[in-house]
């Protein structure tokens, strides 16, 4: 039985559970592509002038907290109801009616946050934050009072995006001095950092069967310290950023960006070349959009420029979108039995969320308003077009015969 596939052994007993609520992963990528669209749409479409402006009391922030915390939420209970049954042997799986429970108490969450300058703000703190704990409780066993802190990484990283979470909310209650904007940029780099974690635990499962299909002899290691490094340099940047220390910000910001970097060289392996492969490519794609964003944030702070703004796109539309995609196309895949693919329409989605990197680091330098909107059809065609790709495999069971 392979890795992926040893945690349903402890699958629960029930009878007549459908495909959809058979694992945690499904309904959340189900909802995610069309929720990451409608979002995006609405955002880009508004701000180029396209569509009027979005009505939810101030619509920056309605823009980055759905982002981050409305998708990014989302993308985690997906990650944590698939990986914590693998990754800790005995956690017994969330299906049925307690993930149609949590999904609900999601769906609440992102229908008080729009309408929270109608109802007021308390319901849509008590219904995210609650969210959040309720995924750090059911992690907190397996991972935290795991002797050997395998991966309380991920864990420690959650509770730190939990508490900035509701500090965001603090500060729009007045509770806080700090501008809630503040508080979100903060996050972003606790989401950068999450990122870091996810990704060199799903590209290290994908190359691997990838290679293996293959039959290439070679083993992808995705090295820690690399990773260690580029994560510390984030964290540090992010902290300085929000103190308000702008040169300093810069040049850590630069050291991010270049350590950052440092981790595609884990893709020239010893005995195969594998940098041309479609995935390994894509990675290589979410790392430099990365190290730009900091890069370029490193140049704005140094120089007094003003492209902070793009610089930031570079992270949530090409960093961000790009592992988004990347995990639910391999979590697509390896987890309802199939072996990891490529296709044209797989193609096509990858290249639309590259596309839309590119013109929106364009648009207000070179591109006039209208890039904004072409950004966000771009991108939330990739989504759209994975879930047309997938959508079967996820209403469906499993392909080897598996539970989930």
């Amino acid at each position: 039985m392979s890795t992926a596939a040893k945690h349903y052994q402890y699958y629960p007993t029930q009878e007549s559970l459908s495909p959809v609520w058979a694992y945690g992963f499904r309904p959340f990528f189900l909802l995610l592509p069309w929720y990451i669209a409608l979002i995006t749409l609405l955002w880009g479409l508004g701000f180029s002038g396209i569509i009027p402006m979005i009505p939810f009391g101030d619509p920056l922030l309605w823009h980055i907290y759905e982002l981050l915390y409305g998708v990014g939420f989302a993308g985690i209970a997906a990650f944590l109801l698939t990986g914590l049954p693998e990754l800790f042997p005995g956690v017994i799986p969330i299906v049925g009616r307690k993930l149609q429970w949590l999904v609900a108490l999601y769906l609440l969450g992102r229908i008080t946050f729009w309408t929270m300058g109608l109802i007021g703000i308390y319901p849509a703190m008590l219904l995210n934050l609650a969210f959040s704990l309720a995924l750090l409780l059911w992690a907190f066993k397996p991972v935290v009072l795991d002797p050997l802190q395998r991966h309380a990484s991920l864990a420690y990283t959650i509770l730190w995006l939990t508490l900035l979470q509701g500090a965001f909310f603090a500060s729009i209650l007045g509770w806080i001095e700090t501008p809630p904007l503040s508080w979100l940029y903060l996050a972003l780099g606790g989401f950068m950092v999450l990122i870091l974690l996810a990704l060199r635990r799903v590209q290290t499962e994908a190359i691997n069967e990838l290679m293996e299909d293959q039959k290439r002899e070679d083993l992808f290691v995705a090295r820690p310290y690399r990773y260690n490094l580029a994560i510390f340099s984030v964290l540090l940047f992010s902290a300085v950023e929000f103190w308000g220390e702008t040169s300093t910000s810069g040049w850590l910001a630069l050291a991010s960006s270049a350590a950052i970097l440092a981790i595609i060289n884990d893709f020239h392996l010893r005995f195969e070349r594998i940098f041309w492969l479609p995935y390994v490519l894509f990675f290589t794609a979410i790392f430099g959009t990365m190290a730009g964003g900091y890069a370029l944030l490193g140049v704005s702070y140094l120089f007094e420029l003003p492209y902070l703004s793009q610089a930031r796109h570079l992270l949530t539309v090409g960093a961000w979108g790009g592992s988004f995609l990347m995990v639910m196309l391999v979590v697509g895949f390896v987890h309802t039995g199939r072996r990891i693919v490529f296709d044209w329409l797989i193609g096509f989605s990858i290249w639309s969320l590259l596309f839309s990197v590119l013109i929106r680091f364009a648009s207000g330098t070179w591109i006039e308003g209208w890039g904004y909107g072409l950004s966000a059809l771009l991108f939330a065609l990739s989504f759209i077009l994975y879930y047309y790709r997938f959508k079967n495999h996820l209403r469906h069971p499993r392909a080897d015969g598996i539970a989930g």
